[in-house]
């Protein structure tokens, strides 16, 4: 196994030379490195106006009534949002970024098996965002239809809701063709001596979840174009009056999205995976059963789309089958849980402001599972079916879940990435205030729609006033923490402590090399002798 303790390898990626310089250097490098860091600050962006749109949205719903904006201007804000949060920063997140940098050195390759075709992928990413930047503007006005554009109402807006379509269709290309990249690198460049069994887990996670992309994704492609040709040519694939079947958009799209949410959460089961064992210094627990779960959640995904349309009409077997489904989906889940706390038993935990986003993770993640078995029960289901109830468990499943695990691989492999240390103690107060608002915004759903409050909706009744006006400081709250948070890290990455190269004692292969990693990674061929999590 190669090793190099030099705190900066003078031939780092962010010092790399190539035909151009500079800004175009960038763009046209085919390091993999390089296209992490692309996707990262794409992301943050996106993600940064996603929030102040959710902000926003907050501030009109602080109290009942109209106060800010009209109820055609919280819609599109509400569309855009989702847009912008579910295709351009969850479902690209953690696999784009952290995928692209880190994949290739935890396998002990020096890149990944097709570099140019990677390049090109985030330029679809880019010219699919600018593509849902560009719906937002325009004579119709913004797409008014929620990120889900449910037919049959996506057929007859007279909004912007093919040019938001076509957006989205466009993303899942970048998806579909990282995925392809992803697979291929795993099964094709690990190092000699590392078998399947010695991978480290996060590489499974990625290789589970580039098998969804891979499958799952065209289908949602093919339901888009379905959409803009129907609206388009008036093609009668959704609209009753041209002869349509709207359920069938609700089947074809879910389809998709409910395997897009372990797209979104599988990666951050493989970074929490990562970050538990080296701040533990223990062996991970149950190795075999986390690989094994993570290809049962990806696998069972594809089969529990319907507890979606619960309510949309359907037979009765077919309800019983998918609630029961859905129950057997979270076994696997329960499994990592499981593990995660066995191996933190009687382990050497070191707390710091990784490991209080890994444990926020934990925690909320627990939440949104348990919520998510009431939703798959027919009883309760119908009873709390679009309304704030699942708003709440959406966000502590995507948010608290992979906007978590973000936050906490982000500091986790900072010193790796940026060659410097953040700063200890203003991160432990980003993520008190991050976790505090994050609570306070979300929590009070779960009451909200237990009351009774519908989803989706631009005004409420008075008696759900004091839900939304606690839900809505904590959103302020939580913008708050987010700025510190990024603060704190955009400083650091200039100004910060010079970083080791191992500050975590971890054992996995990227970190036996300097930080920032050299150009080519590794300066020797990689063998691997060891398993990934050898503590002693």
């Amino acid at each position: 196994m190669t090793s190099n303790n030099s705190a900066l390898h003078p031939g780092s990626y962010l010092d790399q030379q190539g035909k151009y310089k500079g800004i175009l250097g960038w763009l046209t490098s085919t390091d993999h490195k390089r296209i992490g860091i692309l996707y990262l600050m794409c992301i943050l962006v996106f993600f940064l106006v996603g929030v102040t749109l959710g902000g926003v949205m907050k501030l009109e719903l602080l109290r009942p009534g109209e106060q800010y904006i009209d109820a055609q201007t919280y819609n599109g804000f509400f569309t855009v949002h989702g847009v912008i949060m579910i295709f351009m920063v969850v479902i690209p997140g953690l696999a784009a970024v952290f995928g692209n940098f880190f994949l290739p050195i935890m396998i002990g390759a020096k890149d990944v098996a097709f570099p140019r075709l990677n390049l090109f992928s985030w330029y679809i990413y880019l010219v699919g965002s600018g593509i849902a930047v560009l719906s937002q503007f325009g004579g119709n006005g913004a797409p008014d239809t929620g990120w889900t554009f449910y037919a049959p109402y996506s057929i007859d807006s007279n909004t912007n809701v093919t040019t938001a379509v076509l957006a989205a269709f466009v993303l899942g290309f970048s998806s579909i063709l990282t995925g392809l990249n992803f697979i291929v690198t795993i099964h094709r460049m690990r190092a000699k001596g590392m078998t399947w069994f010695k991978m480290p887990l996060f590489p499974w996670s990625l290789y589970a979840t580039a098998w969804i992309q891979v499958l799952a994704t065209p289908i949602v492609g093919i339901t888009l174009l379905m959409v803009i040709a129907e609206r388009t040519f008036r093609i009668g694939f959704f609209d009753p009056s041209l002869g349509g079947d709207p359920i069938l958009y609700q089947h074809l799209f879910w389809i998709y999205s409910h395997p897009a949410v372990y797209i979104m959460i599988l990666p951050a089961m493989g970074v929490v995976t990562e970050i538990i064992p080296t701040f533990c210094q223990r062996k991970v627990f149950g190795y075999q059963a986390i690989v094994l779960s993570s290809l049962a959640i990806a696998g069972v995904g594809y089969l529990v789309w319907g507890h979606h349309m619960f309510t949309s009409g359907m037979s009765d077997f077919s309800r019983m089958a998918f609630s029961f489904l859905t129950f057997v989906v979270a076994i696997p889940s329960a499994i990592k849980v499981f593990n995660w706390i066995a191996t933190m038993y009687k382990g050497s935990i070191r707390i710091n402001t990784t490991f209080l986003y890994t444990l926020s993770f934990v925690f909320q993640f627990m939440i949104g599972g348990l919520t998510g078995l009431t939703l798959g029960s027919l009883a309760t289901n119908i009873h709390v079916h679009d309304t704030y109830y699942v708003v709440a468990h959406f966000h502590y499943i995507v948010f608290g879940g992979m906007g978590f695990a973000f936050f906490a691989a982000i500091h986790y492999w900072f010193p790796k990435m940026f060659g410097r240390m953040y700063n200890e103690k203003l991160g432990k107060i980003g993520w008190a205030i991050v976790f505090s608002g994050f609570t306070l915004l979300y929590f009070p759903m779960f009451v909200l729609g237990l009351q009774g409050m519908p989803r989706r909706y631009f005004d409420y009744l008075p008696e759900y006033s004091v839900g939304h006006f606690i839900s809505s400081i904590g959103g302020f709250v939580l913008i708050f923490g987010i700025i510190i948070m990024v603060f704190n890290l955009i400083r650091s990455a200039r100004k910060g402590e010079l970083a080791p190269a191992n500050p975590w004692d971890g054992k996995t292969l990227e970190w036996t090399i300097a930080s920032p990693p050299p150009l080519e990674n590794f300066d020797n061929d990689v063998v691997v002798t060891e398993h990934p999590y050898d503590y002693k």
